[in-house]
């Protein structure tokens, strides 16, 4: 499959881009990169440096790949972190230069905007980009727990109001993937994955890996390989446990060897034949 991956990209460690490429290049799939920022590392750190590319050069390289005859043949669009509020219009009028040209084409919305332990990481705005004109536009909408409470404007505490608030944002969307649930109501040393279609919902249970600092980028890499995995087989339960099962085995060993990144590199054989599977379940 091809995929067309519009997201931030880091000169150290893997998030955005660099969190979604390699893993679908390991499975085989191509993938055509279009970079929202240039950065020397992620903004965890506190301190980095580069720039938001300008919308223009965004919009540019896409006709770019318009131009080459490419966008018939492209399978799926991704999108995470929106650096500014004017790369928008870009990013929606890509979606529909995908669509537009393959009718078939998915579109999987990351909204990237914050999480539990750094709050909202983005400019103003982004967030309002998204729950107002992305997410309603997207086939597939990937948000984490705190996303998913902030861009719903609800309280996730337990798996009825988590399905609900995934449910409020299908209006449009085919099917949203929580990429990290933590309730109230579960237990603390596990951590759920939950994909909710309008009358169905799946849900995988994995071990909580405990670390100093998260590594960052984990969110990016589920969207990608959950995404894969869908399209590949039209199967929502398979393509969570293959994700889920991925991503574990991947930040299993980014604990042994003592790392902040993600060693995707390192452990690439783990991520496509995981050592311990897990399978979901409907609820």
């Amino acid at each position: 499959m091809r995929f067309l991956s519009l997201q931030s990209h880091v000169a150290y460690g893997y998030v955005g881009n660099r969190a979604a490429t390699f893993p679908l290049q390991r499975l085989g799939h191509e993938v055509w990169a279009v970079n929202t920022v240039e950065f020397s590392n992620h903004t965890g750190y506190g301190a980095w440096r580069g720039r938001t590319a300008p919308a223009e050069q965004v919009a540019d390289i896409v006709h770019g790949i318009e131009a080459l005859g490419l966008l018939p043949r492209c399978d799926a669009l991704l999108t995470g972190y929106v650096g500014d509020a004017a790369l928008a219009d870009v990013v929606l009028d890509t979606a529909a230069r995908v669509r537009a040209a393959n009718p078939k084409a998915i579109w999987c919305c990351d909204p990237v905007v914050g999480d539990v332990d750094t709050g909202i990481y983005v400019k103003p705005g982004i967030d309002v980009f998204f729950r107002e004109r992305a997410i309603p536009a997207a086939d597939l909408v990937t948000p984490n727990h705190f996303e998913l409470e902030h861009l719903t404007r609800r309280k996730v505490g337990t798996m009825v109001e988590a399905l609900a608030a995934a449910r409020s944002l299908l209006k449009g969307p085919r099917l949203a993937l929580i990429t990290s649930l933590r309730r109230a109501d579960g237990p603390p040393d596990q951590i759920e994955m939950v994909a909710v279609t309008v009358d169905t919902a799946w849900r995988v249970v994995t071990p909580l890996i405990g670390f100093d600092v998260m590594p960052n980028g984990t969110g990016d890499m589920v969207s990608a390989l959950f995404a894969a995995h869908w399209l590949a087989n039209d199967d929502i339960a398979g393509a969570l446990g293959c994700a889920a099962s991925s991503v574990y085995a991947v930040l299993e060993a980014t604990r042994e060897m003592g790392e902040r990144e993600l060693q995707l590199v390192a452990a690439q054989d783990r991520m496509v034949a995981p050592l311990r599977r897990f399978t979901a379940e409907k609820l």
